[in-house]
């Protein structure tokens, strides 16, 4: 067994060589990389990225990234293609193919059907001298000068560049196309991103959780609805008005301060100008509020100014915003 210095050099050797290798691919992107993000960008169908062993992996990942910022992708592995899978190829669909060698039987078999077909090809491709370098649209250089192993020429140093090129078409697609935050939200309405840009304050309430009190109501009434509701807090309402509310830090305070507890009512507990919030209010508004007033818990309103509910900080942190 290695000790953990030896463990931690052999590491830090990884890292170091696949970052070079990033480093040398940065270096080599030229004017074919500009033609391959502008092919991408006026594609009028989808684009079919494929690719064998641990470049199939790879692909997966890059049809994720596209798919997710508003480039439409389908994975097509290129052993499967061969066996029906070609099918999913439409006229107006551009194949990106990742391959280190370029020369894999699957590959050199698979490509002469593609271009059978008038789809333009972009490789990503470790050897420009290849097959597929040789018989594709467009070329992006992903040679590497070394695997992370020299014992094993695992891929490692070469899967790690086709992924970063990925990225950076990703991102040059995204720039081209001013996509914005809301934009990926769109695809990702369950994230968190989604949920600041679309979750609204009335989707956080509950029926059965709306704590209030009347201004006339005994201490005891006040303590046992806040304990009850859970929401650390209740509204206090004149008739159906709003006219205050009374947190568990305002009796923790008036006990302190109160030498009697004969005889209090909300009234003499209430704060009268509690921070409100509408409930079609964005929910990440409501979270800063509740930040930059320093408090934990804010009255939530409709259009006619009648209380809905309160909202504690934690239902926001527990809708992970």
């Amino acid at each position: 067994m290695k000790e953990i210095k030896q463990i931690l050099e052999i590491a830090r050797k990884v890292i170091e060589v696949e970052s070079r290798s990033l480093l040398e691919t940065a270096s080599k992107l030229d004017s074919d990389f500009v033609r391959c993000v502008q092919l991408i960008a006026d594609c009028k169908g989808r684009i079919i990225v494929t690719g064998i062993g641990k470049s199939a992996a790879i692909a997966n990942k890059i049809v994720a990234t596209f798919n997710s910022t508003g480039t439409p992708s389908i994975f097509m592995h290129a052993a499967e293609a061969l066996h029906g899978d070609l099918g999913v190829i439409l006229s107006d669909d551009v194949v990106l193919c990742i391959s280190n060698s370029g020369n894999s039987p699957e590959i050199k078999s698979l490509i002469p059907f593609i271009q059978s077909r008038d789809n333009k090809i972009i490789a990503i491709v470790g050897d420009k001298e290849s097959f597929l370098a040789k018989n594709s649209t467009h070329v992006i250089d992903a040679h590497v000068k070394s695997e992370a192993y020299d014992s094993v020429e695992v891929p490692t140093s070469s899967t790690t560049v086709q992924l970063v090129i990925g990225d950076a078409l990703a991102v040059c697609l995204m720039e081209l196309n001013d996509f914005s935050s809301r934009d990926f939200a769109k695809s990702h309405p369950g994230g968190s991103l989604g949920k600041k840009l679309f979750l609204q304050v009335h989707e956080l309430m509950k029926g059965d959780e709306k704590p209030s009190v009347a201004v006339e109501s005994p201490l005891e009434k006040v303590i046992y609805e806040i304990s009850s509701k859970r929401k650390g807090a209740t509204a206090v309402l004149d008739g159906k008005r709003l006219v205050g509310m009374i947190t568990d830090g305002d009796i923790r305070r008036m006990l302190q301060e109160s030498k009697t507890l004969d005889n209090i009512e909300a009234k003499d507990i209430m704060n009268s100008g509690p921070k409100t919030i509408l409930d079609t209010e964005l929910a990440i508004n409501a979270l800063n509020i509740l930040k930059d007033s320093n408090i934990s818990q804010i009255i939530v309103i409709n259009s006619s100014n009648s209380y809905v509910g309160i909202i504690h900080f934690h239902d926001l942190i527990k809708e992970g915003l």
